[in-house]
Formats: structure tokens, C-alpha cells, sequence
């Protein structure tokens, strides 16, 4: 069974290694994917970024967070962010906007969305 804790640190690997490369390199990483960029879509791929390196700090700093309301809300917060993107980057796919290498873009946003969506769920606690 997953801790938490290790699901926020892989978590913030991905934020890390993904983040970094589209904020600086945009045209790069989206054209292994089989996309062109102009302009506009720099500038979106950049912001794309920058939200993951916030999704970096977040998951990072939150990975030794006690139960708490603000610890379930920063779990449902990257469940719905990464449950958005399973929805966006399938529908990318199938549409031919993205190769068929960005199903691992697909599988590793519902890897992360079933993680965050499994520390949902209440648990039942004894007496």
C-alpha cells in the first residue's frame, strides 16, 4: 500500500522533470509529442510550467502533512488538477493533436488522479 507522503513525492519528480524542460524548452518537449508550438502556445506551455513547478512546491512541502482539513484539501486539489488533465490529454490523443507517445502523458495523469482520489476516501476508524 502507497503512503501518502510517497505519492506526493512522485508527485513532485514529475512536477520537477516535466516543469523545468516545458518552462524553458516548450517547442522541445511538445514536439516529442508530436506537437507544434506558435507563439500563443509558448506562452500557454510556459504558464503549464509554471503551474507545475507551484504543483512541485505544493506536493513537496506537503509530503510530511498531518491529517488536517488543509491536507485533504491539497490531496483534492491535485485530484481534480490531475483528473482534468487524464480528460484533456485523452481527448489530445484520440483528436490527433498529440502521438501516440502522449498516452504515457494519459496514464501518468490517471495513475496520479486514482492515487489522489484513493486518499479520498474516508477511512473508517475503530472505537
Amino acid at each position: 500500500m502507497m503512503k501518502l507522503k510517497t505519492l506526493l513525492i512522485i508527485k513532485a519528480i514529475v512536477c520537477l522533470c516535466l516543469g523545468i524542460p516545458i518552462l524553458f524548452v516548450p517547442n522541445f518537449v511538445y514536439s516529442i509529442f508530436g506537437a507544434s508550438l506558435a507563439a500563443g502556445g509558448v506562452f500557454a506551455a510556459r504558464e503549464y510550467g509554471a503551474s507545475l513547478m507551484g504543483n512541485l512546491m505544493l506536493t513537496w512541502f506537503a509530503r510530511d502533512s498531518q491529517e488536517s482539513k488543509a491536507r485533504w484539501a491539497i490531496v483534492l486539489a491535485l485530484f481534480v488538477y490531475d483528473a482534468i488533465g487524464v480528460v484533456i490529454s485523452l481527448i489530445a490523443v484520440l483528436s490527433g493533436v498529440l502521438n501516440p507517445l502522449a498516452w504515457l502523458v494519459v496514464a501518468l495523469y490517471l495513475f496520479l488522479a486514482l492515487g489522489f482520489g484513493y486518499f479520498l476516501i474516508p477511512v473508517k476508524k475503530s472505537s
